[in-house]
């Protein structure tokens, strides 16, 4: 079966996920003028000009826009920003990071359109505010179909992301800090981390929206600044190999031979293909995840809501998952044998001896952990529009379950599996965002005109 899913997974995301998602950006790109460039400044300031750690709560639920940002980052920055951008390199070398700047580029114009949707067509249920690509896929598809596929749609996230993500993210935890012990010759099972993660993750599920956004505000800020800090630090140890590294990332975008050389066998199509589909697994752009935050945010209008979302692309891809790059980069680890996390951790260990691996593993821990809060948090919205309140309880109450399963198990078909439904998910989450483009250019342009005047 692991099989039949992995083929599946590589005509996904190496074909048709690339073109799907790619294409969006490119539409909305053009479509809204390069409002990626346009308007970074005013969405930069945005964002942190509501920057808070004070746990602020809005009303029915609702989260300050910085709140908002950080649960989206907390979804994007994951172990893709650590293993992710080494597989990316080891798959399809320095160029590959070329063409997953390009592709987050783009993708920074479709999470414009998804947050801009989602709060244009959020809904007050149960008293709280609450919002995503369900509400907006019925807006765009009236009638049965509108609802069927938004169905669809939340019973592919719930699996994707709420179940089998939060599975693999707690294993991969636990595995990261099992080779920490046993290199100390102290043996802590994997399931013991799987039920402290499981306690305070069901903590955080019990406290709602509110808890969520004051959890997530401190630590994502908290877990940037850390390994921002590290990587830095590394990367100033080999600064003289940094112009190196840039040159090694665009000629090999184009003639990855001229860098790898010939017996490597890597060429643009693995670049690009490598690259891309990293790129977008990574900063989640068009795939319908963070939606669900931006919609929870008290936003004046949906235009600042969809500029607060092209900086959480943006910090994602261009710093943090950056980071990793470089790091590796100009360590001089890749073409070592490693790849994914060993790889990272092998540049960090060079660099660092011992203490290495124990600070990639923290890192791992704060961003896989900050994950599943996130993931949890998607998921949630698409129980309770399925099964309502009753139903979402019985959801969370999964979820802890299935962290503390993740823990203890290899999980390779789990992962796979989470791939495809992530990947399907997009299908009609793209479908929506292009029905509804002309609703996001009239956004863009009246309140672009308002701010104005």
């Amino acid at each position: 079966m692991l099989g039949a899913v992995n083929k599946a997974n590589d005509f996904l995301w190496n074909v048709l996920l690339i073109l799907i998602l790619c294409g969006t950006g490119i539409f909305f790109t053009i479509r809204l003028r390069f409002i990626q460039v346009r308007k970074f400044g005013e969405a930069f300031r945005h964002v942190f000009g509501n920057f808070s750690m004070k746990g602020k709560k809005g009303e029915k639920g609702e989260m300050t826009p910085f709140q908002s940002v950080v649960t989206a980052i907390a979804a994007q920055v994951g172990t893709g920003n650590l293993a992710g951008a080494a597989t990316a390199l080891v798959g399809g070398g320095p160029g590959a990071i070329f063409w997953m700047w390009l592709s987050a580029f783009f993708g920074m114009a479709t999470i414009y359109a998804e947050a801009s949707l989602a709060q244009q067509y959020k809904a007050v249920k149960d008293g709280e505010v609450t919002g995503g690509p369900i509400y907006y896929i019925r807006a765009a598809f009236k009638g049965r179909f509108g609802k069927i596929l938004a169905g669809i749609f939340a019973v592919l996230i719930i699996l994707a992301l709420g179940f089998m993500g939060n599975m693999v993210q707690s294993n991969s935890i636990g595995a990261a800090f099992s080779e920490v012990f046993e290199a100390r010759n102290i043996h802590i099972p994997p399931v013991a981390i799987g039920l402290i993660l499981a306690v305070i993750a069901a903590f955080i599920f019990i406290g709602g929206t509110s808890r969520l956004a004051s959890v997530v505000e401190k630590l994502v800020p908290a877990m940037a600044g850390i390994y921002i800090v590290g990587s830095l630090v590394l990367i100033g140890m080999n600064i003289t190999q940094l112009p190196a590294a840039v040159k090694a990332i665009f000629v090999g975008a184009f003639s990855p031979r001229a860098v790898l050389g010939a017996g490597v066998g890597i060429t643009v199509r693995e670049a690009v293909r490598y690259g891309v589909a990293r790129g977008l697994f990574s900063n989640e752009a068009g795939m319908g995840s963070t939606p669900h935050a931006h919609a929870r945010a008290s936003a004046k209008n949906p235009h600042e809501q969809g500029l607060a979302a092209m900086i959480s692309v943006f910090i994602d891809t261009f710093i943090i998952l950056n980071l990793t790059v470089f790091a590796i980069l100009t360590s001089g680890v890749l073409g070592n044998g490693k790849e994914g996390i060993a790889l990272t951790q092998s540049a960090f260990t060079g660099a660092f001896g011992s203490f290495g691996d124990i600070f990639v593993s923290v890192c791992l821990l704060f961003f896989a952990f900050s994950t599943i809060l996130g993931w949890h948090f998607f998921g949630e919205i698409n129980a309770r529009y399925l099964l309502g309140k009753k139903g979402a309880r019985i959801y969370s109450l999964l979820v802890v379950v299935f962290i503390i399963v993740g823990s203890t198990l290899k999980v390779d078909l789990v992962w796979a599996l989470a791939d495809f439904f992530n990947g399907l998910m997009v299908i009609p989450n793209a479908l929506a965002l292009l029905a509804l483009s002309g609703t996001v250019a009239v956004i863009c342009r009246k309140y672009s005109s308002a701010r104005k005047s």
